[in-house]
This record gives structure tokens, sequence and C-alpha cells, in this order.
């Protein structure tokens, strides 16, 4: 995954410090990070012909997309035809990330 994950090289992903971050792996789970809505579809067409070429594809029932903006922003990324759904919150390794409006995002910690 670690391989296929490069693929979204050359898509600048957000800003943490003085890091940039594209993505977020563990196992078969894959959190993609970008700055815009541009660069997060060509992130997630880049890693999805990877997936292609390494046998592999995205399962769509089971991605999604979410903004974390100050404003409500309708973000529509695509997996080859399929529209992926936008929500407010999602969980990724117990951590419950969510895109409230008032604060620009939050990520709580589960106790």
């Amino acid at each position: 995954m670690d391989r296929i994950s490069r693929c979204s090289h050359g898509v600048e992903g957000v800003r943490f410090g003085v890091l940039r971050i594209r993505s977020l792996l563990f196992a078969d789970d894959v959190v993609l990070l970008a700055s815009s809505a541009r660069d997060l579809q060509r992130s997630l067409d880049l890693f999805a012909a990877a997936c292609e070429a390494a046998g592999m594809k995205i399962s769509t029932s089971k991605s999604e997309a979410m903004v974390l903006n100050r404003k409500k922003v309708e973000c529509l990324l695509r997996v080859k035809e399929e529209i992926l759904p936008q929500v407010e919150e999602f969980k990724y390794l117990r951590v419950l990330f969510t895109s409230r409006r008032s604060t620009g995002g939050s990520v709580r910690y589960p106790q």
C-alpha cells in the first residue's frame, strides 16, 4: 500500500507545521489529503490508477469525501464514474474527524 500511495506525489498535500502530508495509511485504509478539490481529485485519480495497475480496486461503497473549511463547500470527487458521498464527519483508526464550520474542523480522540 505504501508503494501505491507514492503515486500521489506531485500533489502537494496539506501543510502540518513544516511537514507536507499527502496521505494517512494503515493496512488497507487510506486517507488522501489535499488543499484543494482539484488537487484531491488528481491525487484520487493517480491513486485509483496505481491500485488498478496492482490488481486492486477502490471500494467506493466504503469511501467518502470531507471538506474542512470555514464555509460549506461542495466537493464532488469521483472514482471512475461514481461520485463519492460528502460527509460532515468520519472515523479513521478510532479518531473522529469533523467538519465543524465555526472552527474549520476538529479531531476527537476516543476516551
